[in-house]
C-alpha cells in the first residue's frame, strides 16, 4: 500500500499510560481488552478501531505509549486510565497487513516516504526521544475474530506539523 496524506477530525478516547522498553510491549497491548470490558460494563459505546499512540520514542531506552479506545461520549475512568483527545489535522497514512513485527519495516517507508515527498511531522527531538503530537498504530483487526497474526490489519497516521 503507498502512504497518502488524510484529514482527521478530533476524536475521544479512553487511554492508559506506559514508560516501556520495546521489550515491554505487551504491558501496554494488554490494557486493551480490560479498558474495552470497563466501558461495556458502563454502556459507553466504541467509536473505532483500539489503537496505539506513541508519545515519545527513544528505540535505545524508554517509549512512553498509550493504549487507546476511541468514544463518541464523555465518561468518567477511574485511574490510571483517563480520557483524552485525538488532535485533528492532516495525517500521514498507510496500511498493512502481516504479522505486527513487520511493521518497522513500514514504519522505516512511511518515514522514508515524507522525507522525499518534503513533509515535517509534529514532532519535536528532545534529550529524552522524540515526543510526537499525535503517532498512532490503529488496530483494524480483532484477535478474537482473526487470530492468524499474519492476516492483521494496521493502519499508520502520523500527524504532519502545521
Amino acid at each position: 500500500m503507498e502512504p497518502t496524506i488524510v484529514e482527521r477530525a478530533e476524536q475521544s478516547y479512553v487511554g492508559r499510560r506506559e514508560s516501556i522498553s520495546m521489550t515491554q510491549f505487551a504491558r501496554v497491548a494488554d490494557h486493551l481488552p480490560v479498558m474495552a470490558a470497563r466501558l461495556a460494563e458502563r454502556g459507553v459505546p466504541i467509536a473505532g478501531a483500539p489503537f496505539f499512540r506513541y508519545r515519545v520514542i527513544d528505540m535505545s531506552a524508554d517509549l512512553v505509549v498509550e493504549a487507546g479506545i476511541p468514544i463518541s461520549e464523555p465518561v468518567d475512568v477511574p485511574a490510571p486510565m483517563f480520557v483524552e483527545t485525538l488532535p485533528a489535522g492532516r495525517y500521514a497514512t498507510v496500511g498493512h497487513v502481516g504479522h505486527p513485527d513487520q511493521l518497522m519495516t513500514v514504519i522505516a517507508r512511511l518515514l522514508d516516504w515524507a522525507r522525499d515527498h518534503d513533509l515535517a511531522w509534529d514532532m519535536q527531538p528532545t534529550p529524552t526521544g522524540e515526543v510526537w503530537g499525535c503517532r498512532l498504530e490503529v488496530l483494524m483487526t480483532d484477535p478474537a475474530e482473526q487470530p492468524d497474526l499474519h492476516k492483521w490489519r494496521t493502519d499508520l497516521f502520523f500527524r504532519l506539523a502545521d
